[in-house]
Order: C-alpha cells, then sequence, then structure tokens
C-alpha cells in the first residue's frame, strides 16, 4: 500500500481544515515545496495535493505552486480541487502532474469522466467525498443525492481504475478512519481504492494496509506529528 502525504493549498499556503469547514482553518506552512521536500526525505514516493480554492471556485489559483511542488520534489504528485474541463486536465498533465482527480467534475459531467479517460486512461483518478453515505460536491459544501456506492459503480463503468474515497466526516477530527467503509469499498470494487480521512495512527495504516488497499491519504496526522510518516510507509509496504 502506498502513503500519500498531503499537501492541501489555500492562499499559497499548506493547510488543513476541519471537516472540510473552511472556516475552520490551520495553516501549517508558508512554503510548500519545502513541505514535499520533508515528504521525500522521509521516504515518501508520492504526494496527495488539494487545491482548496480551486475545489470551491472551479480555478486553478494555486497552480503555479503546485508545479513548483512536482518539479522540485520529483514525486508522484496527484491533483484534485476544481478540475471541471478537459483544458485544465490538460494544463495539469502538461505541467507534469502524474495524476489529476477529478471530484465534483465527475458528478455533474459523465461525458468528461468517459472523454478524460479515453485520452489519459490511469492518469485520471475520480475523488468521491462521502457523507452520510453520499457523494458530497462543491468542496464538500453541497449534497449531490447521489448513493456513493452506485456512483462508484458507475464510475467504475467508464473505465475509472483509481478512487479516491474521503469519509468527510472523519476528515481532519483525528478520530480514527472509517475501516468498515473500506472494507466494504475494497470487496465491491476491483480498482485501485485510496482511503483518505481520519488516518491517525500507526494501527489505521495497518489495518488499511491488511485490505490491501492502493493507498492511503495521511494529512492532519503529519502536520500534528501524531504519526511518524516514514514509519507509516515502512509499515504500509
Amino acid at each position: 500500500m502506498l502513503i500519500f502525504p498531503a499537501i492541501d493549498l489555500l492562499e499559497g499556503q499548506a493547510v488543513r481544515l476541519l471537516k472540510g469547514d473552511y472556516e475552520q482553518k490551520t495553516v501549517y506552512s508558508d512554503d510548500p515545496v519545502s513541505v514535499a521536500m520533508d515528504f521525500k526525505t522521509q521516504g515518501a514516493s508520492c504526494i496527495h495535493i488539494v487545491d482548496l480554492e480551486g475545489a470551491k471556485e472551479g480555478t486553478t489559483p494555486n497552480f503555479d505552486v503546485v508545479t513548483r511542488i512536482k518539479k522540485e520534489s520529483g514525486l508522484f504528485c496527484e491533483i484534485g480541487g476544481g478540475i471541471r474541463s478537459m483544458d485544465v486536465i490538460e494544463k495539469y498533465i502538461n505541467a507534469g502532474l502524474d495524476r489529476v482527480i477529478l471530484g465534483t467534475a465527475a458528478v455533474a459531467d459523465r461525458a468528461l469522466v468517459r472523454a478524460s479517460v479515453e485520452a489519459y486512461g490511469g492518469k485520471i483518478a475520480v475523488g468521491v467525498d462521502i457523507k452520510d453515505g453520499r457523494v458530497a460536491v462543491k468542496g464538500w459544501l453541497e449534497d449531490s443525492g447521489l448513493d456513493a456506492f452506485d456512483f462508484c459503480r458507475e464510475m467504475v463503468g467508464l473505465g475509472v481504475t483509481t478512487l479516491i474515497c474521503t469519509d468527510i466526516s472523519k476528515d481532519g477530527a483525528m478520530i480514527g478512519t472509517n475501516r468498515e467503509l473500506y472494507r466494504d469499498l475494497s470487496k465491491e470494487f476491483q480498482v485501485q481504492i485510496t482511503a483518505s480521512g481520519g488516518v491517525s495512527t500507526i494501527d489505521d495504516v495497518k489495518a488499511l494496509r491488511a485490505m490491501d488497499l492502493y493507498g492511503a491519504i495521511i494529512g492532519k496526522a503529519y502536520y500534528t506529528k501524531a504519526i511518524d510518516l516514514s514509519e507509516a510507509i515502512e509499515v504500509a509496504k
């Protein structure tokens, strides 16, 4: 299992939100590139990046920071947040990003999912943000009304091979991850599943590894030093 340490970008800073609430923001660094370099020092091979402003607005305000993280770290970088058109997908991939994550766009525009998968294959992932069993959109601010498992089934049917599933109720809360959810997802879908939200202890990492998941995202637990990143990477192997 791969560990994806996370950098959430807001106004060029590395921040964390509590349960996706933009009013509950903690700034961890004014220099996200240095955060990425620390990930590399601790043995990370990949980074999960989210443009939080982009997620809310459907734009790419942190594009320059994202490309610097990729260029200077040299690690595998996936990016999500506000990617809602083929133009933006191409912009990131042409800039060297390794994987682009569709969130709100995947809910709103199945044709975009189909076209992007046809064009870029495994470089396209879908982020499934789950709240009370349903898919949330627009930076987690709105309920789409779609059942999360039905939506995942549809995405796999469109050729998506990587699903990044976040339990919003656990995200940034440091109360452990939703193991039952990921166990059910791993049984149901034969694609690459990355767990996100609430991965806050080494035991969480061990439990997810035992499910043979593709990846796990570590966010707040890294910044608060609740998890030693190098240890988590070793345990995940």
